[in-house]
């Protein structure tokens, strides 16, 4: 019996379970396919309502898919630059 697949993961740069499906139809979800465990990408999926949230995105446009696709480049390392500001504070530890 196979195990999971495995890629190099760019965003944790390790060996890893790669995800069981290409979340893009295009050369984006491929290139996720290829380089990102589903480790990260379970990362990313706690990681992107702050951006929906706090920039009142609206993924059924072009504009707010394509805003989160930019975000998800640099979150992942594909492309140099910091993510946006959200307005998300992590909890005190106090």
């Amino acid at each position: 019996m196979n195990g999971p697949r495995m890629v190099f993961c760019k965003k944790l740069g390790k060996e890893a379970p790669g995800l069981p499906f290409k979340p893009f139809t295009d050369d984006f979800g491929q290139l996720l396919y290829d380089n990102v465990s589903m480790e990260a990408w379970q990362m990313w999926l706690r990681e992107s309502p702050r951006y929906v949230n706090t920039y009142g995105l609206d993924l059924q446009s072009d504009k707010g898919r394509e805003f989160l696709r930019d975000q998800m480049k640099v979150f992942f390392g594909f492309e140099e630059g910091n993510l946006a500001d959200t307005a998300w504070v992590p909890p005190s530890k106090e």
